[in-house]
């Protein structure tokens, strides 16, 4: 990895691509996207992983960037794995690829990772149990976890509520126990050569997090997808204290821009003394950017 943290205030571990390159700068990708600011008032939606790049590039960030593999139909405006690989490679100082194999595609997704990591150059993979239906300690993901075992390489689960179908009738067919992060136990247990990173705070299971975090020693957490003011009490005590040095800094973007979430933490009881680690230094580790 060529990333140059001499030169990065921070890495957010954990932001979406939602739309391809072509569908950014088709005439209907561009009706879409400005539909998506205007309902959401936001100006950042809808970027292509270039956009993606050149925005924190701006920042002197870089960003973990990546889709979400669906086993239907995908969308007609999201990214391939291939083309974030593609285009990651010409983004190198600001994007770290991470893939994305549906976990029931079994030792075929053992087949498709290996080719991803090897083709491609991926430094991670995501998985979200929620959207993807499934419990991370079922077998079937195992020959997936295989190969990211084999490699060393990071896999970030989606834990706790969802924000996809929240406030809607049955909750747009989410089933919020897939990411209870408890099965993650079971996953480090089993492949202990494979870091994993739990996604969110995990509500409503934030003590199973910290729980399985402060046991296992390659489970990070990272504190993506709400606003610092919102932490529980005890996520920022643990982050003070016992997980200093495994709690990363995320996003979730676009939902959160780094500026209002590093803002937000100002408003926080976390130390001054930590934040460094959680924006930069504990990431740099984990990707092998900077010595323990």
């Amino acid at each position: 990895m060529s990333l140059d943290i001499t030169n990065l205030q921070a890495i957010d571990v954990h932001t979406h691509v939602h739309f391809s390159q072509a569908a950014a700068a088709s005439p209907e990708g561009g009706a879409r996207m400005e539909q998506m600011r205007a309902r959401f008032g936001s100006d950042i939606l809808g970027m292509d992983l270039p956009g993606i790049a050149e925005f924190y590039r701006q920042r002197s960030m870089a960003a973990v960037a990546f889709t979400i593999d669906s086993l239907g139909e995908p969308s007609e405006h999201a990214p391939t794995n291939e083309e974030i690989g593609e285009l990651a490679a010409e983004h190198t100082d600001a994007i770290i690829p991470f893939a994305s194999v549906h976990p029931l595609r079994g030792k075929g997704g053992a087949r498709i990772a290996r080719r991803l990591i090897e083709t491609y150059g991926f430094k991670g993979f995501k998985f979200h149990p929620s959207v993807q239906e499934f419990y991370p300690n079922d077998p079937v993901a195992f020959p997936i976890y295989e190969v990211l075992a084999e490699y060393q390489l990071p896999a970030l689960f989606h834990t706790g509520q969802n924000g996809v179908g929240a406030g809607t009738k049955g909750g747009g067919g989410i089933r919020l126990k897939y990411s209870d992060p408890l099965y993650l136990d079971d996953v480090a247990v089993d492949f202990p050569d494979m870091p994993i990173v739990m996604a969110h705070p995990s509500f409503p299971w934030q003590d199973v997090a910290l729980s399985v975090a402060t046991h296992k020693a390659q489970v990070y957490i990272d504190l993506s997808g709400w606003s610092p003011k919102y932490f529980p009490p005890q996520l920022v005590q643990y982050a003070n204290t016992l997980l200093r040095k495994k709690v990363l800094f995320g996003t979730d973007f676009p939902l959160f821009t780094p500026e209002r979430w590093r803002a937000d933490l100002e408003k926080t009881e976390i130390r001054d003394s930590v934040k460094p680690d959680i924006m930069l230094h504990n990431a740099a580790r984990l990707f092998g950017l900077e010595s323990e």
